[in-house]
């Protein structure tokens, strides 16, 4: 067996992302095919959504929602699960947002502007995607979700808006301690956006309404609860059979409730993940006077090159592996050639290997 050390030019860091496009369709999520698929937990908290029955062996789960409240909020005082919605929100913020000068933690900023303040978050659906599905990361500029705003209950997609990080690949924050983070605009194509609402930003030209935040490595997006309002949607839509408005509902009902009432109107769901994929390229430099020998037993027979019929024939060699080493001489790694790679002294090669991890 011959060796050869590897420098510092013999070898080259990459790194690759791959991406996958992920749509997942409203009627698994709103409820169309029967909600064997949703999975509600005595404690409360949160809501589970799966792409099949649950209790079956091969159901995957796609997200979760929950909802949050902050003490703050004018539309919320007592009501019902009080202490988990704001454990909720504060948790939820403490991870996403951090803790601001005093050692407070920090409200969901609408713009992710948090020196200048301006309007926050305080009463959020928050949705974190299951890591089957955002890998990596939620890749910048893909999310879309279309919501139905229509004010029936009855029938919710007879009027949508969708809701994107328009611009987010330029113009995302990097002010979390939980990654980058964009800005979710909210869009549509007829007059369903509140024309005096305040909330607004102009994108290339284009008026968007703020509607909340998405977290691209935690693969969490949160909802302003403003996009079922008169602050963002026009009119406000009834958010159950019993037409309460979305103010009635966040107080008034559990957190499983308010997760079957966002479920009903989410029409379509879709964005592109993101796996890294770190590689070191090995350069194996094989000169025209190296590995012309080999070290196997059955190479000599007699002291006599088997590979040569005749005292003149230059010696020949056939490359099958590449073994890469430590420095204390324990084998890593190995590399298999498709096929033997005839080496002479008249021939040299650079064989290329990539260790993915």
């Amino acid at each position: 067996m011959t060796f050869k050390p590897l420098n510092e030019n013999d070898t080259v860091n990459t790194r690759t992302l791959l991406h996958e496009a992920i749509p997942l369709t409203g009627a698994i999520v709103s409820g169309t095919y029967g909600t064997d698929n949703i999975k509600n937990y005595s404690h409360g908290m949160f809501q589970s959504v799966y792409d099949y029955p649950y209790l079956s062996s091969s159901a995957n789960h796609i997200f979760d929602i929950t909802v949050g409240t902050h003490p703050d909020s004018q539309i919320v005082s007592s009501d019902t699960q009080f202490t988990k919605k704001r454990n909720i929100y504060n948790q939820m913020a403490q991870i996403l947002m951090g803790y601001d000068a005093t050692g407070s933690i920090q409200k969901f900023d609408e713009d992710g502007d948090l020196l200048l303040g301006g309007a926050k978050m305080e009463e959020c659906f928050i949705v974190p995607f299951s890591r089957l599905l955002t890998k990596d990361e939620i890749k910048k500029e893909t999310f879309q979700l279309q919501l139905g705003v229509k004010t029936a209950f009855a029938t919710p997609f007879d009027s949508l808006i969708t809701i994107s990080d328009v611009s987010a690949s330029t113009e995302y924050r990097t002010n979390s301690p939980a990654g980058d983070y964009g800005i979710l605009y909210a869009t549509a194509s007829s007059a369903l956006l509140a024309a005096s609402s305040t909330h607004t930003a102009s994108i290339n030209g284009v008026k968007y309404w703020h509607a909340g935040l998405l977290f691209y490595q935690a693969g969490i997006a949160v909802l302003t609860g403003s996009v079922f309002r008169g602050q963002l949607t026009s009119p406000d839509v009834n958010m159950n059979s019993s037409n309460e408005k979305v103010e009635v509902l966040l107080t008034g009902s559990t957190i499983d409730a308010n997760a079957d009432a966002l479920r009903h109107r989410i029409y379509n769901l879709q964005f592109n993940n993101t796996t890294e994929l770190n590689s070191t390229v090995y350069f194996c430099r094989v000169n025209h006077n190296e590995f012309n020998y080999s070290s196997n037993p059955t190479y000599v027979s007699g002291s006599r090159i088997n590979v040569k019929t005749q005292a003149t024939d230059e010696p020949v060699a056939y490359i099958t592996t590449i073994g890469l080493y430590n420095d204390n001489n324990e084998l890593l790694a190995t590399a298999k050639l498709s096929e033997p790679l005839k080496k002479a002294a008249s021939n040299e090669f650079t064989l290329r290997l990539r260790l993915d991890y």
